[in-house]
C-alpha cells in the first residue's frame, strides 16, 4: 500500500536525514553530566595509535594504543583491581573489527565500580565490521555497471553507499508469471526462459513480501520451466499463516542476487567465486569518491557472561556502531518469517506431508513449531548480564537488529540468552539498517515461564532514543519490540518512517498465560505444550510519551502501538501517534489489564483502536480513558464487554486540536537535548 502523507512536522527528505546523522547526530546527543567519564583509570586507544606506540605503549592521548582489543584487555586487568572506576576512552577515526567483542564477566566493574568505554570529548568513534570498497573500473559501459575486487572467502547480504543501504540486485515477479507447488514453482512467463541459463543458481532467492511477513528463500535449481527451491526453506516458508501461497493480502514477488538482474541504479551483486563486486551507481554518484562499505561481520559487539557469573556495570557512550551482515536468510532454512524478527528453522518435527496445501493456512502440526522459533540476531547483543548502560550512542548501517537485549539463546553469539536485567538505553539514535532498532526478550519457553529464575529479562528502560528509517530489508520488524519482560519503561522516544508497527510489546498470542487461550485448544497448541497455571514474565509495563510517525508503510496488520498477551499493570499513556498506515492502538490475540489513557492520534488510517476478540480469544480488561483521535472508529472495545471499560474519548479535527491535545504532542518524543522531534 502506498505510504500515507508525511505531516508538515516530519516531511524531511530521508537522504538530508541520512546526511546530517553522520555529521550532527553524535553532536545532537551529547552525554549527560550525570555520567559523564568517572576519575580512575584512564586508558587511551585510537585507530591511529600505532602510528604514536606500539600496543606496549601507555595508552596515554598522548600515546594511544593502537587497538581495541588491547584496550579491552588492559581494562579487564585493571577493573580485576577493584580500586577505582575504569573508562576506555576512544579517539576519532574508524575501528576496523576483524572479529566481535566480546565482554563477559572479566570485563565487568567490581566492588561497586564501573568500566565504561566512550568517546572521547568531541569525538565520534565508529566501529565498524566492514571494509571499505575501492578501485572500481567500468565493467559494462552499455549497461553503466562498475566492478571492484574484494577478495573471496566471506559472504555478505548487504552493501552500504554513501550511508544508505543498496538494493541486492533484484527483478520482480507478477503472481501471474509463476505457479506454486509443493517443491518451488514454475515459470509461466515464456519471458522467463533465460533463468534456466543462470550461473550460480543456489545463490538466487525468492523474496515473498505479504501481509505482516517478508519472507526470503534459496533456489536450489532451475531446469527448464521448472523451479526448485532449497529446502528446508521452501517447506517452512509455506508452512502456517500469512504463507507463500496463501497470503492474507495480494504478495509481491522478487528474484533476488544473479548478477543477470543487475539493471536498476542502486544495485549490487557479489560474485563470491571470483571476488568481484558489481554496482550500477546511482544518477550523479562518482565511485571515484563515494563511500561503500562490504561487511563482514555479523556482530559487533556481545555483552554477556554465564547466569552465575553474568557481565556487569558496563557503559557505552558516544559510539557509532556500523558495518554488519547477517547470513541465516541465504542459508538453506532461509528467512521463514513469522512476525516481528521470529522465523522457523530447520526441519519441522509435526509438519503433514501435504502441509503444503492442508497447512497453508495453519494447522495443528504448525501449532507443535511455535515453541522452537528463532529470533533474528542484533549487532550488539546483550545477555546474562546487569547494569548495563548504552548512552548516545549511534546504531546505522546494521545488517539486522540493532541492539538485542536478553533474547532467546539461538540470537546470542554468547549462545547464552535472556538474563539481562537494569539494562537502560538512553538517548540513542538507531536508523538506515536492515533491521529493526531494538528488540528486548525471548520468545520461547524460558523467556516467559523460565526454567532458571536468573533467565528473567527485568528492569529495562528505553528512554529518548531515535528509532527511524530502518527495518528497510526485514520489513516485519518493529522500531522497539520486547516480548516478555517484567518491569520494561519505554518513555518519551521517536519512532519514525518504519514498514510495520512502531512500538510492540508482548508475544504468544495468550497461549501462555494462566488457563491458556481457548482458541489455540482449538488449534490444537496444547497437545505440544501445558496450559500454565502462573503468570508469564510480562508485567509492569509503561509505554509513556512516545512520538510514533508515519508508520505501517508497507506491511499490515499493525499500530503505532501494537500489544499481545496479558501484561498485568502496564499502561499506554501520552503518546502521540500520527500518519498510521493503518491502526493506532491494536490489543491483539490475548491482550488483556492494560490502561491506555491520555493518547494522541492524529490521522489514523483505520480505527484509533481495536482489539482481536475473535474467536475464542481471551483479549480483553482494557480501560482506554481521556484519549484524543482524529478518527473515531474503534473495534472490539466497549464499555462493559469483557471487561473492557472506554470513556471520555475526545474526537478533533486535524485543524483544531484540544488544549490538552496539544500539551500531550509537545510533551512525546525526546527532548531537545537528546535530538528532539524534527
Amino acid at each position: 500500500m502506498p505510504p500515507p502523507q508525511l505531516s508538515t512536522r516530519l516531511r524531511i527528505p530521508l537522504a538530508a536525514c541520512a546526511a546530517a546523522l553522520s555529521t550532527a547526530v553524535l553532536t545532537a546527543l551529547p552525554v549527560p553530566a550525570a555520567h559523564a567519564a568517572p576519575t580512575g583509570h584512564t586508558i587511551v586507544v585510537a585507530p591511529t595509535g600505532a602510528r604514536h606506540a606500539a600496543d606496549g605503549g601507555p595508552g596515554t592521548a598522548e600515546q594511544p594504543l593502537a587497538t581495541l582489543a588491547e584496550a579491552q584487555h588492559r581494562a579487564r586487568e585493571l577493573a580485576a583491581r577493584a580500586d577505582g572506576d575504569v573508562t576506555v576512552t576512544l579517539l576519532d577515526g574508524t575501528y576496523r573489527l576483524g572479529e566481535p567483542l566480546r565482554f563477559d564477566a572479566a570485563d565487568s566493574g567490581r566492588d561497586g565500580h564501573t568500566v565504561a568505554y566512550r568517546a572521547a570529548e568531541g569525538a565520534r568513534p565508529v566501529l565498524t565490521g566492514a571494509e571499505p570498497v575501492t578501485g572500481w573500473e567500468l565493467d559494462d559501459p552499455a549497461t553503466g555497471v562498475y566492478r571492484a575486487e574484494v577478495g573471496t572467502g566471506f559472504d555478505t547480504r548487504q552493501l552500504y553507499v554513501d550511508g544508505a543501504l543498496a538494493q541486492r540486485a533484484r527483478t520482480g515477479l507478477a503472481p501471474s508469471d509463476i505457479s506454486l507447488n509443493a517443491t518451488g514453482f514454475t515459470l509461466d512467463n515464456p519471458d522467463l526462459g533465460y533463468l534456466a541459463d543462470l550461473p550460480d543458481q543456489r545463490r538466487i532467492e525468492l523474496q515473498a513480501m505479504l501481509s505482516f511477513t517478508n519472507r526470503f528463500a534459496p533456489v536450489d535449481s532451475i531446469t527448464g520451466s521448472t523451479v526448485v527451491m532449497r529446502q528446508p526453506a521452501w517447506d517452512n516458508n509455506t508452512y502456517g499463516y500469512d504463507t507463500i501461497q496463501s497470503p492474507f493480502r495480494a504478495p509481491a514477488f522478487w528474484l533476488l542476487n544473479s548478477k543477470a538482474f543487475l539493471d536498476e541504479p542502486g544495485e549490487w551483486y557479489l560474485d563470491t567465486t571470483g571476488g568481484t563486486l558489481y554496482y550500477k551507481p546511482l544518477a550523479g554518484q562518482d565511485l571515484a569518491t563515494a563511500r561503500v562499505e562490504l561487511p563482514r561481520l555479523e556482530t559487533l559487539v556481545e555483552v554477556g557472561g554465564s547466569y552465575g557469573e553474568p557481565a556487569h556495570d558496563l557503559s557505552f557512550a558516544g559510539l557509532t556502531f556500523t558495518g554488519t551482515t547477517w547470513l541465516h536468510p541465504g542459508s538453506p532454512d532461509g528467512y521463514a518469517n513469522q512476525q516481528t524478527g521470529t522465523f522457523l528453522t530447520g526441519v519441522q518435527e509435526h509438519r503433514p506431508a501435504d502441509a503444503f496445501t492442508s497447512c497453508a493456512a495453519g494447522c495443528r502440526g504448525f501449532e507443535g513449531a511455535r515453541n522452537t522459533w528463532g529470533q533474528a540476531p542484533a549487532a550488539v547483543q546483550v545477555s546474562a548480564a546487569h547494569d548495563i548502560l548504552f548512552e548516545s550512542n549511534t546504531f546505522v548501517n546494521l545488517g539486522s537488529v540493532g541492539l538485542g537485549i536478553g533474547n532467546d539463546a539461538n540470537a546470542h553469539a554468547t549462545g547464552v540468552g535472556l538474563g539481562a536485567r537494569n539494562v537502560s538505553v538512553i538517548g540513542n539514535t538507531f536508523t538506515a539498517g536492515a533491521g529493526g532498532g531494538i528488540v528486548v526478550g525471548g520468545v520461547r519457553p524460558d523467556a516467559h515461564h523460565p526454567s532458571d529464575p536468573r533467565m528473567t529479562n527485568s528492569d529495562i528502560l528505553i528512554r529518548h532514543n531515535r528509532v527511524f528509517s530502518t527495518a528497510l530489508e526485514y520489513l516485519d520488524h518493529d522500531g522497539i519490540f520486547a516480548s516478555y519482560v517484567t518491569r520494561l519503561s519505554i518513555e518519551h522516544n521517536e519512532v519514525s518512517d518504519m514498514p510495520y508497527t512502531g512500538i510492540g510489546v508482548g508475544f504468544g498470542w495468550g497461549a501462555n498465560d494462566p488457563g491458556g487461550n481457548p482458541e489455540y485448544l482449538n488449534r490444537g497448541l496444547y497437545d505440544f505444550q501445558p496450559v500454565y497455571d502462573t503468570p508469564t514474565t510480562l508485567s509492569d509495563v509503561r509505554v509513556v510519551g512516545n512520538h510514533i510517525s508515519d508508520v505501517i508503510h508497507t506491511l499490515f496488520d499493525a499500530g503505532c502501538v501494537y500489544t499481545l498477551s496479558a501484561m498485568p499493570g502496564s499502561t499506554i499513556e501520552g503518546n502521540f501517534c500520527e500518519n498510521s498506515g493503518q491502526l493506532g492502538l491494536y490489543f491483539d490475540e490475548g491482550s488483556r489489564y492494560i490502561t491506555a489513557t491520555r493518547n494522541v492520534f492524529l490521522n489514523t488510517a483505520a480505527q484509533w483502536a481495536h482489539a482481536n476478540n475473535q474467536n475464542g480469544n481471551t483479549t480483553g480488561d482494557q480501560t482506554l480513558t481521556g484519549n484524543y483521535t482524529t478518527n473515531p472508529a474503534i473495534t472490539g472495545l466497549v464499555t462493559g464487554e469483557r471487561g473492557n471499560t472506554v470513556e471520555g474519548t475526545v474526537v478533533f479535527t486535524p485543524g483544531d486540536i484540544p488544549a490538552e491535545a496539544r500539551e500531550i504532542i509537545a510533551d512525546a518524543g525526546p527532548p531537545t537535548s537528546h535530538g528532539g522531534t524534527t
